[in-house]
């Protein structure tokens, strides 16, 4: 079934000719990325989180799930999200979430484990913590969830891919309507510049081309190599793609 939804979307949608990049392999291994306003930070199979210094990643002293960085701050999953606010203080929000993205206009977006989706308005975002903190719930079951300027993008369980447009960081439910993009992916990321990468259901590695903040849902998919093997994550910041591969080596490609 798997291979299946990878060549439908190859075939159903209109692809660009794949591009293959050339990528610096670092010396770390990571099943998670995330990078966002010049940071990039990624959690291992051991749960161990790190945080790239000086081009290196180095392991701080938090065992996490899942690791992101953006407008909205920094944000991990352990047993319960955390915002955190400086090197010694953690709050937690009220709300558990399995995977959780920052990178939208000072929004927080994510999932949880029923594959519920909400968002948090800008304005939420800067107030929190409070027992009556107004997360916003999605009209349909995810298990990834990305925001960017003015779009978020996610996929469910089927590896269906769906777009929220008119995204605003005081209506982080945009238009209220998810809507259906063809094609199947395991995981997609909206960069902080409104950028959109995925990493197919077969482990193949996109980038969706044409968004711009008139048409955020773009034109076609772009299939790019960054890994010799399979990819496994992906995330865009400042002109450089960070992939990890399939073994869980990580890639640093510059556009």
């Amino acid at each position: 079934m798997k291979v299946y939804q990878s060549i439908l979307l190859l075939f159903c949608c209109p692809v660009l000719r794949t591009l293959a990049l050339e990528c610096a392999v670092m010396s770390s291994n990571l099943k998670q990325i995330d990078a966002g306003l010049g940071s990039v930070v990624g959690v291992n199979d051991f749960n161990e989180a790190f945080v790239l210094i000086d081009n290196i990643f180095t392991k701080i002293n938090m065992s996490l799930k899942h690791f992101s960085v953006g407008p909205a701050g920094q944000f991990s999953f352990q047993v319960k999200t955390y915002r955190e606010q400086n090197v010694d203080t953690k709050t937690t929000l009220t709300r558990l979430l399995k995977q959780v993205d920052a990178g939208g206009d000072q929004i927080i977006a994510g999932v949880n484990m029923h594959d519920d989706a909400f968002c948090l308005n800008m304005d939420a975002n800067d107030k929190w913590p409070s027992s009556t903190t107004p997360w916003v719930q999605l009209n349909k079951e995810l298990k990834y969830y990305s925001c960017g300027p003015y779009s978020c993008w996610g996929v469910n369980s089927y590896d269906q891919i769906y777009i929220m447009r008119n995204v605003s960081n005081n209506v982080c439910s945009g238009s209220g309507e998810l809507e259906y993009i063809a094609g199947y992916l395991s995981m997609i990321e909206v960069a902080t510049d409104g950028s959109v990468f995925a990493v197919g259901s077969q482990g193949s590695l996109f980038q969706r081309t044409g968004i711009t903040r008139s048409s955020p849902a773009g034109v076609k998919w772009s299939s790019i190599i960054a890994c010799p093997n399979d990819h496994k994550h992906v995330s865009f910041d400042l002109g450089v793609l960070w992939v990890v591969c399939v073994d869980g080596s990580i890639c640093r490609c510059t556009l």
